[in-house]
């Protein structure tokens, strides 16, 4: 057995791939819509992961877009998406600096929280063990649900 992708259903793909792209970080390795089915699939990569990607070796994240709206409830229903990364803080900031919001700041170094467009959580996670506690990060209080 082997683990292929998560899918995730997005009401907006613009947002969505904004979200996981330009802010999350993930690249954008490959889109097709099917219109007999009325829907289009995004699949996204870590960066330094689109070799595996194209030997479907590495993880991925599948977003779904119906074209037909519907109404998702419970984002967390499934848990969370989870990624690990170089700089955590460096990370945070450039997601609060592009809007969005840190639902538990890296107060410990080590881990975050943020939700995308449509409220799935995603946890950061420092790679390598915790940073020395920095602000503003230490000081941040939780903001929602994570």
């Amino acid at each position: 057995m082997r683990y292929l992708h998560t899918m995730v259903r997005v009401t907006d793909l613009d947002a969505s791939v904004d979200f996981y792209c330009n802010k999350l970080g993930l690249k954008e390795f490959s889109r097709r819509d099917y219109e007999a089915g009325r829907y289009t699939l995004v699949f996204l990569c870590a960066p330094g992961d689109e070799a595996l990607a194209q030997a479907s070796k590495a993880p991925m994240v599948e977003l779904t877009y119906n074209w037909d709206p519907e109404a998702y409830e419970g984002g967390r229903n499934f848990g969370h998406l989870a990624y690990e990364v170089d700089d955590i803080y460096a990370v945070c900031q450039r997601l609060k600096d592009g809007g969005v919001t840190i639902n538990r700041p890296p107060r410990d170094g080590r881990m975050a929280f943020v939700r995308s467009p449509d409220n799935i959580s995603i946890e950061l996670l420092q790679k390598g063990g915790s940073l020395p506690p920095a602000e503003p990060w230490a000081s941040m209080p939780n903001v929602g649900a994570w």
